[in-house]
């Protein structure tokens, strides 16, 4: 796994300064380009689930529905978007999270799971980890067992994946990116 989580880090296109000045972008549309790099990074998200009973992906908008269609496909499970707010249709549960400056929400439709359901939770990225925690709150309140969250890329430094484990969850990551 080392050497294959070399290859997707060096497929991932790093872009100075942006959004904003100091912000070190990593764009995963130049792995995601790379028929080889995509095809064996679903294979290694399929490969760790395969045996685990999964009944559902949830994904979080909009990066991790990439990853988590053809993982859900791949794996015989439903596929179960969690959105940012506004974007479903019908009766949903929305949960807030803290930004840098402000808020911002996600939901899923309350008629998504049922309580007990196997879920892998994915996104392509943790940073901060606010949204992949919003979005397993979401999921706890529904009564699902979060099998592990799982993303592309951990950037372990804005301390993310650290306050995912400490919520309890098993984390899950194919490479890393360290500003130190």
């Amino acid at each position: 796994m080392e050497y294959f989580s070399e290859i997707v880090r060096n497929a991932i296109r790093t872009v100075p300064d942006w959004p904003e000045p100091g912000v070190q972008f990593r764009d995963i549309t130049t792995a995601l380009q790379d028929r080889t790099v995509f095809r064996k990074l679903i294979d290694a998200f399929v490969h760790r689930y395969h045996s685990a009973d999964i009944d559902a992906i949830a994904a979080v908008d909009a990066r991790g529905f990439i990853l988590g269609s053809p993982l859900a496909y791949e794996l015989n499970a439903s596929f179960v978007p969690v959105r940012k707010k506004g974007k479903l249709p019908f009766d949903t549960l929305v949960e807030d999270y803290k930004l840098e400056y402000g808020t911002a929400s996600v939901e899923l439709h309350k008629d998504a799971f049922k309580a007990g359901h196997r879920v892998v939770l994915v996104d392509d990225l943790i940073a901060t980890g606010g949204t992949m925690l919003a979005a397993t709150r979401l999921l706890r309140r529904i009564g699902v067992e979060i099998v592990e969250v799982a993303a592309m890329i951990d950037l372990p430094d804005l301390g993310g994946s650290d306050k995912l484990r400490a919520e309890g969850l098993s984390v899950f990551t194919v490479c890393q990116f360290s500003d130190s």
